[in-house]
């Protein structure tokens, strides 16, 4: 089996591990919008904005500074151990002082203390196990990964279902908690399913000797440290738009939500492909044809993207209709083929990224991302006012495509990759005008859209045959 179908391989088990327990939960979403009005939508949404934030600071860049140096170290098990101490250690000091500081913390984020106290304890938990997961990532054993992965959104969805559902709904398992707000209950799943997913991942904890390395712990923080203000500034770029309209309209915020989730397609493509192939550019980074095995992924990656993004423009009526039924969610539905093709650039310049962090130069991740955050932030600021949710969905666009082409100047003079830009161009550029073209111009035409990706899949077929033929033929 060659290096490339290793790594798509490993690739499609990550992928199932991660996309099909969020396609899932993203189901969820009926539920919800069926359950909830837009308001406490709104407030579901915010609460997990806040759990992406806290996520990132609790684990301050540790699960990919541990991937670069578990790859090239030779004390690999120093290491592991170094990384699980000092991340276990900080997430129980960091625990105490949010604790501590619960009453002034919740008012200040606007959220009730009983799901502040839920939300700190969900995000804890969940940095207890970062290292873990990344272990079983980076040692090769993805279908370990998928079964823990899956069994944790079928807590998730089993007790929503027991919590929320009009036909299923278990008064015994809701007077345990004794909750009078529906929301509160989503939260609770979650916790719960963080508890014994804890569990499972526990002895994982003894994998390795104690064995604390204040070298390796240095060299883990000056390279994670970077990451970490990067993901803060990502937060921003994929969060700020539903903090700042909640803060607007929690009516409009429940629906721009909601719609957005119907983009989570393309989220969930570009999350599995991250999960497979950080660990793969890290360890093949000095095999031989390192960076040409690179350029075809990012190529691959493409085509299937705008594969992706064409399909859910062009069958968005059908799509729409699995996920949302309540039509007061539905008026921010035009937003969904911006946020697609915004997504999509996303995953490019997480293909263009390796170059900084096979070069120790994750500096310059963070300065991107702050540069993105600064987009983002200046055009909801900016045009808001005037065009509404329309100008949130612009700004995701502008931060990522702003973010992809940076990054891509910038590899070529650190790390430069043989990337067959024209093709890549060529399939985005063409992708995107016909996406916009049935969504916008035609109106959502079914027709006039299924034409457009015969078109498309037919040029695809065409410019690729010969490769994708020699690609299958390889063992």
């Amino acid at each position: 089996m060659s290096v490339l179908q290793r790594f798509f391989k490993d690739t499609i088990i990550y992928g199932l591990a991660i996309v099909l327990p969020r396609l899932i939960n993203f189901l969820l979403t009926r539920l919800y919008t069926d359950v909830l009005p837009n308001e406490s939508f709104s407030t579901n949404t915010v609460f997990y904005v806040y759990a992406a934030f806290f996520n990132v600071v609790f684990t301050y860049g540790m699960e990919t500074a541990f991937f670069r140096f578990f790859s090239k170290h030779k004390h690999k098990n120093k290491v592991l151990s170094t990384s699980l101490i000092t991340v276990t250690i900080s997430t129980f000091i960091i625990g105490i002082v949010l604790f501590l500081l619960d009453n002034n913390l919740a008012n200040f984020m606007s959220i009730d203390l009983l799901s502040y106290r839920i939300l700190i304890s969900i995000t804890l938990l969940e940095t207890l196990i970062v290292i873990p997961f990344a272990y079983l990532r980076v040692t090769g054993r993805p279908i370990r990964f998928a079964i823990i992965k899956l069994l944790n959104v079928f807590i998730i969805v089993t007790l929503n279902i027991l919590f929320l559902s009009k036909d299923y709904q278990s008064d015994f398992i809701r007077s345990l908690f004794q909750v009078n707000n529906e929301v509160v209950y989503i939260f609770i799943a979650n916790l719960i399913a963080s508890i014994s997913i804890l569990i499972l991942m526990a002895p994982y904890f003894f994998k390795t000797k104690l064995d604390f390395d204040i070298t390796i712990l240095k060299e883990l923080l000056a390279y994670g440290w970077p990451i970490m203000i990067a993901g803060i500034a990502f937060v921003m770029n994929e969060n700020f738009d539903k903090w700042f309209l909640d803060g607007q309209d929690k009516f409009i915020n429940g629906a721009y939500s909601a719609c957005y989730k119907i983009a989570v397609f393309m989220t969930l493509f570009v999350t599995a492909f991250k999960m497979g192939a950080e660990p793969f550019f890290f360890n093949h980074a000095k095999s031989e044809n390192a960076k040409e095995n690179y350029a075809t992924i990012l190529k691959y990656f493409t085509i299937v993207g705008t594969i992706g993004l064409l399909i859910i423009t062009v069958y968005i009526d059908l799509i729409k209709e699995l996920i949302i039924k309540n039509d007061s969610y539905l008026l921010a539905l035009e937003i969904v083929p911006i946020i697609l093709l915004a997504n999509l650039c996303l995953g490019i310049y997480h293909n263009l990224s390796i170059w900084y962090k096979l070069t120790d130069k994750t500096r310059y991740g963070m300065y991107i991302s702050i540069f993105g955050a600064i987009i983002t932030i200046s055009v909801i600021l900016i045009f808001s006012p005037a065009y509404g949710f329309i100008a949130c969905a612009y700004a995701t666009l502008c931060a990522y495509g702003s973010m992809m082409f940076i990054s891509y100047y910038l590899g070529r003079k650190h790390y430069p990759v043989p990337y067959q830009i024209k093709r890549i161009a060529f399939y985005l550029g063409t992708a995107s005008i016909l996406s916009f073209l049935a969504f916008y111009q035609f109106d959502k035409n079914i027709y006039i859209g299924s034409l457009f990706l015969i078109v498309f899949l037919s040029l695809i077929l065409f410019l690729e045959k010969k490769e994708i033929k020699q690609l299958l033929k390889q063992n």
